[in-house]
């Protein structure tokens, strides 16, 4: 077929019917028509737009390029041999090295940007076809960052990189927000911005060399924008502004702002600090922003050498009568559509008067009054058709045969439209009235003021099981918000290129149904908006948070938006902030937020030409309105803020009244948010784990583990804890759901951390092994400690076993521990009857004997037991009673549930009582033995 030389693409030529052979013999004399008037008689075909389409827009490489010999500048433009081009942009204290032409030629623009070692990669194309017109510009933003791009792979099964992360999600967003203002109406080409991070030097981040990367890729390719972007992150640090901090200097830092905009207006910010005032924000934005200019200003230059032309003959806009047609149909209806206050019937008012509005320009038609129709380029006119047998002579004579047609008066021909133009006007128009209203009558679609804020109602505890609840509501929009407690397990786990933090103790998932604005649409996975709503609500809630060590739990926030009419995710930080308080987390102060709006030119609509400021703003101000300005805090600063534009930028001075009109209603939400019914309960709910935090030397954290972990899980199936947490710096985290099972595992794992000194007594202890010379007796779960038979009684016995068996209990007390660490017990100790003079001197300086004594040695603590103390061994100063009965007076009684342990620790008044019986057991020369 491609060989063929009749193959034609595209529209077929007109063809006529075929005609007998006879009327080609007979053919009729042609009148002469002048040349304007035969093209005026043929029908007039327009082919669809994908034959319309100019050949620059079929073909990417000829895009723009005139028709003349590819040579020189012609052949660099048509892409045939790009030339590699690098420039050095000075950015704060250092420079960023931009790279074009080497790397991606194919695409319609493409660079490298670099920082250290620290490269992102930027690539820009187009679609060849338009899309269907629409009011939204058709663009995506990628951006991926590599694992490899600083020698990782992922932690998971898959170690190839899949759906985006939420942190990815959140770049692809600070890249898309500044751009689309900048994209002219009427350019439907489809456009897709891809981002890599190939190198990582774990120094530099990446996520502003991305915005930048996108902004020179954009202003390099054939896309017409109107203005070259740039993005910057400012931090503060030791009080002093620094532009793209290193990740080591953010560590620090009280601010993470970020960025973007021209040469001469802002575009976006978004940042966090910790309760900044707003004159320290409006200075960081200043510095920015001069930042921002520089970078600008760079990139002219290497547009100029290495740019694209624009597609500027790709931009189709609605006809300019359009507009003018659809105030004259719907004027005084819209002025009324617009008064309704209640967003829904406002909507329904809204929609059946665009149904009326297309019915008549695209069904019925539209006659403009007092004028002649106009025949517009779409539609197909119905004229006379220029056919062979249908021929007016010269002289005016008709032949015979042919049909004479006389002339009648025309009837005018409705003039049609678009569907997709008609609804563009109608959605541009119904902006037009609704920003009028607000500046020439001072009220808006609901009737507040440019100052009022819609009433707020808050309730909490509604909720009866989850740990902490509460529903806040500001006019039609309205926020559920769920805390749940836990421990590190509930914990979120991060695997990011930049993020060094493993897991996430605080987060908050924000859900936005379709069934909270009334309608149906898919449910599934968070997408990009409702990821980004989410961060920018953790975001502002986290400095109020307690540390871990006052409060150690995670932390999860729930909000889910059932209404909606305009900023719900302030909202959500309202209703998490009385959520917080109400499952009983310590907060250091409240926070709430609010979105502002703003109306720029206001001197076509009658103001003076000063911007109008809009506090809390409703959906319609936000879609019809220039800013979406969202600002959280309490009253001495701000914690978080997002700032999004929908016109070419704004000045700092109008941020700055945004920003001052912004705390004034901070401080109004926070008074609504105490008089919140029923309030948060600011307990602890009962059905919350309980957590309790033990610190224990780091050496015995591989005793309450075990070999392989058996210890750990054995103690948590005995007691029925949740977990048992433990750190290599000694802290142990238990985790329960009641408190009976948290005390016993607390027991436990004292008794397996515990350090013993001398004068402990431990109460109902059980004998694992008995030995000739004495018994072993258990005083803590993994440890014994040994009780010589001179130790047992205190009458003399032959054998241990005689008197004692396996798993007999007794009270024991620890007299000595020698310089390995081996225990000595003494039972004797406690006994009432116990008397120090059945001790010899002689044995007290005597040492203990090992593990495996021999008979003589039996013999020989035998023979010593018989010795007896002279009196000079014996204080002074002693009492009557003997210091055993002193002593068994302060021993508790033993638990019902097990070992207890009383540390008799030496006081003024009871050291002398110590000391005796130290030399009373010292006399006996026996054998110590410990385990675990």
């Amino acid at each position: 077929m491609l060989a063929n030389p009749s193959f034609h693409v595209g529209p077929l030529p007109r063809q006529s019917p075929p005609r007998p052979f006879q009327s080609l013999l007979h053919r009729r004399r042609r009148p002469s028509i002048p040349f304007s008037r035969r093209r005026s008689l043929r029908p007039r075909f327009h082919p669809p737009s994908s034959f319309a389409l100019p050949l620059h827009a079929n073909a990417p490489s000829f895009r723009g390029i005139r028709a003349s010999s590819v040579t020189g500048e012609a052949e660099e433009q048509l892409g045939f041999s790009p030339r590699p081009h690098s420039v050095k942009i000075p950015v704060g204290d250092r420079e960023i090295l931009v790279e074009t032409g080497h790397i991606g030629r194919q695409a319609s623009a493409s660079v490298m940007v670099t920082d250290g070692e620290t490269i992102v990669y930027t690539s820009v194309c187009l679609s060849d076809v338009p899309s269907d017109p629409s009011d939204f510009f058709p663009m995506s933003v990628h951006y991926q960052e590599r694992l490899s791009a600083a020698g990782r792979t992922s932690g998971g099964f898959f170690k190839r990189e899949g759906r985006a992360k939420d942190h990815e999600v959140l770049i692809c967003r600070l890249i898309d927000r500044p751009l689309r203002p900048t994209m002219p109406k009427g350019f439907y080409h489809e456009t897709q911005i891809s981002s890599w991070v190939f190198s990582y030097d774990g120094i530099h981040s990446p996520d502003c060399l991305a915005v930048t990367a996108a902004g020179i890729a954009v202003a390099l390719s054939e896309v017409p924008n109107t203005k070259a972007i740039a993005g910057v992150r400012i931090g503060l640090i030791d009080d002093q502004f620094v532009v793209n901090p290193t990740t080591k200097q953010m560590e620090e830092s009280e601010l993470d702002l970020m960025l973007a905009g021209t040469d001469s207006a802002i575009l976006m910010i978004e940042g966090y600090c910790n309760f900044l005032p707003e004159e320290k924000l409006l200075q960081a934005v200043e510095v920015g922003q001069a930042a921002v200019r520089s970078i600008c200003n760079a990139m002219e230059a290497l547009v100029k050498k290495c740019g694209k032309p624009k597609m500027v003959d790709a931009i189709k806009l609605p006809p300019a009568e359009l507009y003018r047609h659809v105030e004259d149909i719907c004027h005084d209806e819209l002025v009324m559509a617009l008064q309704i206050r209640n967003k829904m019937p406002r909507r329904k008012a809204l929609s059946t008067l665009e149904d009326k509005v297309l019915n008549i320009l695209t069904e019925k038609g539209y006659v403009i009054k007092d004028e002649a129709p106009l025949m517009p380029e779409a539609i197909i006119d119905v004229c006379e058709d220029e056919d062979e047998d249908e021929v007016i002579v010269e002289d005016g004579e008709v032949d015979e045969g042919d049909v004479h047609i006389k002339p009648v008066t025309r009837k005018p021909i409705p003039l049609l439209f678009s569907e997709v133009d008609v609804k563009l006007v109608f959605k541009e128009v119904t902006s037009k009235y609704l920003r009028r209203r607000i500046v020439e009558g001072g009220k808006r679609s609901d009737g507040r003021n440019p100052l009022e804020i819609r009433p707020i109602n808050s309730q909490c505890r509604l909720l009866p099981r989850a740990h902490g609840s509460a529903l806040f509501t500001r006019g039609e929009t309205q926020s559920l918000a769920v805390v749940t407690l836990g421990d590190k397990q509930m914990a979120q786990r991060i695997d990011n290129l930049v993020d060094t933090e493993e897991w996430k103790r605080f987060y908050l998932q924000y859900t936005f149904p379709p069934s909270c604005v009334g309608e149906v649409g898919r449910m599934g996975a968070p997408n990009r908006r409702e990821i980004g709503h989410g961060m920018l609500a953790e975001r502002a809630l986290e400095p109020i948070l307690p540390s871990e060590d006052e409060f150690p739990y995670t932390i999860r926030v729930e909000s889910t938006i059932t209404e909606s009419n305009g900023s719900s995710s302030m909202a959500s930080v309202c209703g998490g902030c009385l959520a917080l308080l109400d499952a009983g987390v310590p907060l250091k102060s409240s926070v709430a937020g609010i979105a502002m709006g703003l109306v720029l030119e206001t001197k076509e609509f009658g103001g003076d030409g000063t911007p109008l400021i809009l506090s809390d703003i409703s959906g319609s101000e936000d879609a019809s309105g220039d800013m979406d300005f969202k600002v959280a805090g309490n009253e001495n600063g701000i914690t978080a803020f997002q700032m999004d534009i929908k016109v070419v930028g704004i000045t700092l001075p109008v941020l700055r009244q945004a920003m001052l009109q912004a705390r004034e209603g901070r401080q109004h939400v926070l008074g609504e948010m105490l008089k919140s019914s029923p309030p948060p309960s600011k307990n602890l709910s009962k059905y919350a784990p309980l957590i309790h935090v033990m610190k224990v030397k780091p050496e015995k954290v591989n005793a309450i583990i075990g070999t392989g972990g058996k210890k750990v899980k054995s103690i948590i199936e005995e007691t029925g804890v949740e977990a048992i947490e433990t750190q290599d710096d000694g802290i142990v985290k238990i985790t329960a759901r009641d408190l009976s099972s948290l005390e016993k595992s607390k027991a436990i794992i004292s008794s397996l951390t515990m350090v013993p000194t001398v004068g402990d007594i431990y109460k109902n202890c059980e004998i694992k092994s008995i030995a000739p010379y004495g018994v072993f007796v258990e005083i803590a779960p993994g440890r014994e400690g040994l009780c010589h038979i001179s130790e047992l009684s205190s009458d003399w016995l032959a054998k241990a076993e005689d008197a004692f068996k396996v798993g007999e209990r007794m009270d024991v007390k620890l007299i000595e521990i020698n310089e390995k660490g081996q225990l000595r017990l003494s039972r004797r100790a406690l006994l009432p009857d116990a008397s120090p003079d059945k001790t010899s001197p002689k044995q007290r300086s005597s040492s203990p004997a090992k593990e495996n004594s021999t008979g003589q040695d039996i013999e020989q603590s035998k023979s010593a037991t018989a010795d007896t103390v002279s009196s000079d061994s014996i204080p002074k100063n002693s009492s009557d009673k003997t210091p055993q009965e002193r002593v068994s007076k302060k021993v508790v009684t033993s638990s019902r549930d097990g070992p207890y342990i009383n540390k008799d620790r030496q006081r003024k008044n009871s050291g002398k009582a110590d000391t005796e019986m130290k030399d009373v057991s010292s006399l006996v020369n026996g054998e110590a033995k410990i385990s675990g």
